[in-house]
């Protein structure tokens, strides 16, 4: 880990001298826990809906909750060795978790983690298309696709405009109606509209994100609703997302498309509340920083809720 040198500034641990602990807490970093709340929400809704239809196994449930994890760490790994092989990723503030630029991990480490993580993830895909059948592959390999074009190759499809459409449907309705087929071989006009709600605050957590780094992505030539239409209109499309989110839940419950149990998600209100806040008083890059986190937080809030509304169902 960073130590504290005599000039006062953060210096760094040779990875050598390292114990196991402190391995683990940088990869613990470089994984970027603060967003792996995406990857937690999606399987929730799916498996607890599939729960409520009298449909659940554990050990499936675990496999697809480890799968998802893995994805979403190993994309993070690829947008953090893309970003330091990039020319352009030099004009990025130096974020805690980029664990190369602070040399805490090699490129190669970091090139060979993600390999580690996608190859176990693809393994537990396999596994669960044996026991669930051939859409969990289709699933599967569209999602660890779009998880790795998102950030690698030469023009990554994050920065040429696709990053927010992305995220809606694979990190949305596709982990949600996958995690239910695996319960229970079978997609729902249900699962699909829970779905809703989840795509719409994870879409909102990468909205933030774009809202904060908007500087370095117009320095960066990166294409976003913020580089393209100005940071007021991204407020709003952020905004829309989040409000989106609670007005899906209200309507699924009011046309009983699902059981009126779901509105105790309407208990992140305030967690919403704060958000918006947050965004709308941000000017400086810290203070949008702490919407993002809000944003972050208000989507695990939500999709624990609606999971557990639709377990009471």
């Amino acid at each position: 880990m960073n130590t504290i040198t005599s000039s006062g500034r953060p210096g760094k641990m040779a990875a050598g001298k390292r114990t196991v602990w402190q391995q683990v807490q940088v990869w613990y970093r470089a994984s970027r826990p603060f967003t792996l709340s995406a990857a937690l929400a999606p399987v929730l809704v799916g498996s607890f809906l599939a729960f409520r239809d009298g449909t659940f196994s554990l050990w499936l449930f675990s496999l697809v909750l480890l799968g998802s994890v893995l994805v979403q760490a190993a994309a993070n790994l690829v947008d953090e060795y893309s970003d330091h092989a990039r020319p352009e990723g030099n004009q990025k503030l130096l974020a805690p978790y980029k664990v190369i630029a602070l040399g805490l991990l090699s490129s190669t480490a970091v090139k060979r983690g993600a390999i580690v993580y996608f190859a176990t993830a693809t393994a537990i895909g396999l596994y669960l298309t044996a026991v669930s059948g051939w859409p969990i592959l289709a699933l599967c390999l569209g999602s660890a696709a779009a998880a790795y074009f998102y950030s690698a190759v030469p023009r990554p499809l994050g920065t040429i405009g696709l990053g927010q459409p992305l995220v809606f449907i694979f990190m949305g309705p596709v982990m949600v109606l996958g995690a239910y087929y695996v319960q229970t071989s079978a997609f729902t006009l249900e699962a699909l509209w829970l779905s809703l709600p989840v795509a719409c605050t994870v879409t909102a957590i990468l909205a933030a994100n774009d809202i904060r780094d908007l500087e370095e992505d117009r320095a960066a030539k990166k294409a976003t609703i913020g580089t393209w239409l100005g940071r007021g209109f991204a407020r709003w499309e952020w905004t829309l997302l989040v409000v989106a989110a609670f007005f899906v839940v209200v309507v699924l419950a009011l046309l009983r498309i699902t059981g009126p149990t779901i509105l105790i998600s309407l208990l992140a209100l305030p967690q919403g509340v704060a958000a918006v806040r947050l965004m709308w008083q941000g000017r400086e890059r810290a203070e949008l920083a702490q919407a993002l986190r809000a944003t972050a937080r208000l989507h695990g809030l939500l999709g624990i809720l609606l999971a557990v509304g639709v377990a009471l169902g």
